[in-house]
Protein backbone atom coordinates (compact mmCIF):
# COMPACT_ATOMS: atom_id res chain seq x y z
CA UNK A 1 0.00 0.00 0.00
CA UNK A 2 3.10 2.61 0.13
CA UNK A 3 3.45 2.89 -3.12
CA UNK A 4 -0.53 4.01 -3.82
CA UNK A 5 -0.07 6.42 -0.84
CA UNK A 6 3.36 7.61 -2.46
CA UNK A 7 1.57 7.88 -5.60
CA UNK A 8 -1.24 9.94 -4.20
CA UNK A 9 1.08 11.96 -1.92
CA UNK A 10 3.04 12.82 -5.11
CA UNK A 11 -0.43 13.87 -6.78
CA UNK A 12 -1.41 15.73 -4.06
CA UNK A 13 1.56 17.65 -4.23
CA UNK A 14 2.14 18.39 -7.40
CA UNK A 15 -1.42 20.18 -7.24
CA UNK A 16 -0.33 22.18 -4.39
CA UNK A 17 2.61 23.30 -5.96
CA UNK A 18 1.24 24.08 -9.72
CA UNK A 19 -2.13 24.69 -8.91
CA UNK A 20 -4.30 24.07 -12.30
CA UNK A 21 -6.42 26.99 -12.99
CA UNK A 22 -5.37 29.57 -10.68
CA UNK A 23 -6.48 33.40 -11.48
CA UNK A 24 -9.49 34.80 -11.62
CA UNK A 25 -12.26 35.30 -14.00
CA UNK A 26 -13.75 38.59 -14.75
CA UNK A 27 -16.36 39.10 -12.80
CA UNK A 28 -19.64 39.82 -14.28
CA UNK A 29 -19.98 37.39 -16.50
CA UNK A 30 -18.63 35.16 -14.33
CA UNK A 31 -19.97 34.29 -10.47
CA UNK A 32 -17.73 34.70 -7.57
CA UNK A 33 -17.45 33.45 -4.34
CA UNK A 34 -15.65 32.94 -1.53
CA UNK A 35 -15.43 30.00 0.96
CA UNK A 36 -13.83 30.26 4.29
CA UNK A 37 -12.50 27.54 6.87
CA UNK A 38 -12.33 29.97 10.15
CA UNK A 39 -11.30 26.95 11.95
CA UNK A 40 -8.10 26.79 10.22
CA UNK A 41 -7.60 30.17 7.75
CA UNK A 42 -8.35 28.13 4.48
CA UNK A 43 -9.82 30.73 2.12
CA UNK A 44 -10.91 29.52 -1.52
CA UNK A 45 -12.11 31.66 -4.20
CA UNK A 46 -13.80 30.33 -7.18
CA UNK A 47 -14.73 32.39 -10.40
CA UNK A 48 -17.44 29.99 -12.15
CA UNK A 49 -18.59 30.81 -16.00
CA UNK A 50 -21.62 28.68 -16.94
CA UNK A 51 -22.33 28.01 -20.18
CA UNK A 52 -25.81 27.10 -20.44
CA UNK A 53 -25.52 23.83 -18.36
CA UNK A 54 -22.01 23.48 -18.73
CA UNK A 55 -19.24 24.42 -16.95
CA UNK A 56 -17.61 26.53 -19.50
CA UNK A 57 -14.85 28.39 -17.28
CA UNK A 58 -13.65 27.87 -14.07
CA UNK A 59 -10.64 29.74 -11.90
CA UNK A 60 -9.57 29.43 -8.28
CA UNK A 61 -7.87 31.79 -6.24
CA UNK A 62 -7.47 31.78 -1.85
CA UNK A 63 -4.93 30.41 0.11
CA UNK A 64 -4.63 27.60 2.88
CA UNK A 65 -3.24 24.34 3.89
CA UNK A 66 -1.71 21.82 0.86
CA UNK A 67 -4.76 20.04 1.37
CA UNK A 68 -7.36 22.31 0.94
CA UNK A 69 -5.51 24.03 -2.12
CA UNK A 70 -4.53 20.73 -3.93
CA UNK A 71 -7.99 19.94 -3.47
CA UNK A 72 -9.06 22.98 -5.29
CA UNK A 73 -7.38 22.63 -8.17
CA UNK A 74 -8.17 19.03 -8.86
CA UNK A 75 -11.71 20.11 -8.45
CA UNK A 76 -11.27 22.69 -10.67
CA UNK A 77 -9.56 20.26 -13.39
CA UNK A 78 -12.15 17.54 -12.81
CA UNK A 79 -15.67 19.89 -13.33
CA UNK A 80 -14.15 22.69 -16.29
CA UNK A 81 -16.25 21.61 -19.25
CA UNK A 82 -18.33 19.25 -17.87
CA UNK A 83 -22.36 19.73 -17.40
CA UNK A 84 -23.74 20.62 -13.75
CA UNK A 85 -25.52 17.16 -13.83
CA UNK A 86 -22.15 15.40 -13.98
CA UNK A 87 -20.65 18.52 -11.39
CA UNK A 88 -23.50 17.37 -9.01
CA UNK A 89 -22.83 13.77 -9.30
CA UNK A 90 -18.88 14.19 -9.16
CA UNK A 91 -19.43 16.31 -6.23
CA UNK A 92 -21.88 13.74 -4.31
CA UNK A 93 -19.28 10.92 -5.01
CA UNK A 94 -16.77 13.03 -3.69
CA UNK A 95 -18.48 13.66 -0.31
CA UNK A 96 -19.09 9.96 -0.22
CA UNK A 97 -15.64 9.01 -0.64
CA UNK A 98 -15.16 11.13 1.99
CA UNK A 99 -17.78 10.07 4.22
CA UNK A 100 -19.36 12.78 4.15
CA UNK A 101 -23.15 13.31 3.40
CA UNK A 102 -26.36 11.56 4.51
CA UNK A 103 -26.94 9.79 0.90
CA UNK A 104 -27.63 6.47 1.46
CA UNK A 105 -24.93 4.02 -0.63
CA UNK A 106 -27.71 3.40 -3.56
CA UNK A 107 -28.05 7.17 -3.68
CA UNK A 108 -24.45 7.83 -4.43
CA UNK A 109 -23.49 8.34 -8.26
CA UNK A 110 -21.27 5.55 -9.67
CA UNK A 111 -18.47 7.95 -11.23
CA UNK A 112 -14.62 7.72 -11.67
CA UNK A 113 -13.31 10.37 -9.67
CA UNK A 114 -9.64 9.98 -11.28
CA UNK A 115 -7.11 12.05 -9.07
CA UNK A 116 -9.49 13.09 -6.80
CA UNK A 117 -8.95 9.60 -5.22
CA UNK A 118 -5.37 10.38 -4.08
CA UNK A 119 -7.91 12.78 -1.49
CA UNK A 120 -9.16 9.21 -0.14
CA UNK A 121 -6.35 9.73 3.03
CA UNK A 122 -7.73 12.37 4.47
CA UNK A 123 -10.09 10.27 6.00
CA UNK A 124 -7.70 8.87 8.03
CA UNK A 125 -7.75 12.28 9.59
CA UNK A 126 -10.86 13.44 10.30
CA UNK A 127 -10.15 17.40 11.39
CA UNK A 128 -8.68 17.56 7.76
CA UNK A 129 -11.87 16.64 6.01
CA UNK A 130 -13.16 20.03 5.76
CA UNK A 131 -9.97 20.99 4.06
CA UNK A 132 -11.26 18.79 1.21
CA UNK A 133 -14.42 19.67 0.58
CA UNK A 134 -14.09 23.48 1.29
CA UNK A 135 -13.47 23.77 -2.71
CA UNK A 136 -16.38 21.57 -3.51
CA UNK A 137 -19.23 23.59 -1.25
CA UNK A 138 -17.75 26.83 -2.60
CA UNK A 139 -18.57 25.30 -5.90
CA UNK A 140 -21.83 24.15 -4.65
CA UNK A 141 -22.62 27.58 -3.63
CA UNK A 142 -21.71 29.49 -6.93
CA UNK A 143 -23.53 26.60 -8.74
CA UNK A 144 -26.29 28.06 -7.09
CA UNK A 145 -25.63 31.49 -7.17
CA UNK A 146 -25.02 31.52 -10.78
CA UNK A 147 -28.23 29.57 -11.89
CA UNK A 148 -30.33 31.90 -9.80
CA UNK A 149 -29.07 34.59 -11.24
CA UNK A 150 -30.28 33.84 -15.10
Amino acid sequence: MSGLEDLYREIVLDHYKSPRNRGELESPPATRVEGLNPLCGDEIVIYLDLDGDTVRDIRIGGQGCSISQSSASMMSAAVKGRSLAEVDDLLRAFKAMLNVGDESPDEIPAVKLGELEALRGVMKFPSRIKCATLSWNTLDQAITEATAAR
